[in-house]
């Protein structure tokens, strides 16, 4: 694996979907949210709809990820599980 991306569990409730995803440590979280709202978007065939009001949260914590800040700074390792909502 390379040492610049982890390995994520996103989960997806309004589509009923999880994905296991590697996203880049170094980009902000407001990025990755808009890039995944991208990608999960067409793979759904626009199911999932293109929008600005989206959250990562930890799925064992509860904890609404900081947008500025990036994966690396919020402590978003290898096998965790996140909620997009």
């Amino acid at each position: 694996m390379n040492n610049n991306k982890v390995c994520v569990d996103l989960i997806v409730p309004s589509i009923e979907t999880k994905y296991n995803v590697f996203i880049p440590v170094n980009k902000k979280t407001i990025e990755i949210i808009f890039l995944l709202n991208k990608a999960i978007n067409e793979m759904s065939n626009g199911a999932f709809k293109i929008t600005d009001k989206l959250s990562l949260i930890n799925a064992q914590t509860g904890i609404i990820y900081d947008t500025e800040r990036s994966f690396l700074e919020n402590g978003i390792m290898n096998g965790t599980k996140i909620i997009l909502l």
